[in-house]
């Protein structure tokens, strides 16, 4: 009993003599330009934000304070990149298909339609493109690290007129974060500029007929009522955006908190894909029971639009300079070694 005590009374001193070690808070502010409707942002605030705590959590020394700013309240859609150089925001967002001239490389999937539509593949492929050294010069010009990539599912058009011939598109204004733009150039439809934040209210007031859109994301913005008409093209899944972190604030991180960034990239990209991917049928029957339709544009067309469209990566190569050549080959090698056949290959045109 004396020797218990004794033991006891030990631990005691030795617990007044060790001094605590004081937590360091690091105050980190995240923002998006879309809401958490969307995949990419519900899955920081759902799988990043709590897997880096928990990694944090274990070594006991730093804890993030977040404030999280999402849906634009802080950087709108597109301006995401500027608001993290800018230090306005430390991380988050950036949705690179908004940032064509600055972020060239970073848009090769938007410049392959007609490729895979499964997303993982295409995920996969950017991360094996994003360790290239002209990729991470790309990130590094405007300061910014990044952290995972995700990638959208096989794209379609939400119309308000049905398609079933290319014949149909005539005319018609077609709305479009940019690069899907040139995905159906020569069909005789108009392409215009908007994003989902926009696509609703643009089609229901007139600005355009339709967008190019994917059924998960489709779905939530509600496109069924303005566009009910969804034409299955297999455009394709497209890698979209990333996670990043502005570099100034990284390069000050020690190594155990980038290390539980690390783990909460890896995190995310394994939620986001497995919830996109459960979610597409799912979104086909929501989209069903709200009215809209859907419908497979015909092998027969999806061919003619194929041959039809100029070569996109011509304009692109010309923008982004000789590293595109690279990135291309790269990004179209590494999606053939899954076994897929591109209907064209652009990159050896």
């Amino acid at each position: 009993m004396l020797d218990r005590f004794r033991a006891a009374a030990a631990v005691a001193v030795l617990a007044f003599a060790v001094p605590a070690v004081a937590q360091e808070t690091i105050r980190l502010t995240v923002a998006a330009g879309h809401p958490p409707i969307f995949l990419w942002v519900k899955h920081i605030r759902e799988t990043f934000v709590p897997t880096v705590d928990a990694e944090l959590a274990r070594t006991g020394k730093y804890k993030i304070a977040w404030n999280e700013a999402y849906g634009g309240t802080l950087a709108k859609i597109g301006s995401e990149l500027e608001t993290m150089q800018q230090g306005i925001s430390d991380m988050g967002i950036v949705a690179t298909v908004f940032q064509s001239a600055k972020l060239p490389l970073n848009n090769v999937t938007y410049f392959v339609p007609f490729g895979p539509a499964d997303a993982n593949v295409v995920t996969k492929s950017i991360d094996y493109v994003q360790a290239l050294p002209e990729l991470t010069a790309e990130w590094d010009k405007f300061g910014v690290v990044y952290l995972a990539g995700f990638s959208i599912d096989n794209y379609g058009f939400a119309t308000n007129f049905p398609i079933s011939r290319l014949e149909d598109l005539k005319g018609k204004k077609i709305g479009g974060a940019g690069p899907n733009l040139a995905w159906f150039k020569n069909t005789g439809a108009v392409g215009v500029q908007g994003s989902l934040n926009t696509f609703y209210n643009d089609i229901k007031t007139g600005v355009y007929d339709g967008a190019v859109a994917f059924v998960t994301s489709a779905v939530p913005a509600k496109l069924f009522e303005v566009a009910p008409h969804f034409t299955v093209v297999d455009f394709g899944a497209m890698y979209a955006g990333a996670v990043a972190i502005n570099k100034g604030r990284w390069n000050k991180f020690p190594e155990e908190v980038k290390a539980a960034f690390r783990k909460g990239a890896n995190a995310y990209k394994g939620a986001y894909l497995l919830e996109q991917t459960a979610r597409i049928e799912s979104a086909q029957a929501a989209w069903q029971k709200g009215g809209g339709k859907l419908t497979p544009l015909s092998a027969a067309e999806r061919t003619r639009m194929v041959k039809l469209i100029p070569n996109p990566t011509k304009d692109w190569i010309k923008q982004a300079g000789p590293p595109a050549r690279k990135v291309l080959a790269a990004y179209m090698d590494s999606v053939r070694a899954t076994g897929f056949k591109f209907p064209r290959d652009f990159d050896k045109e």
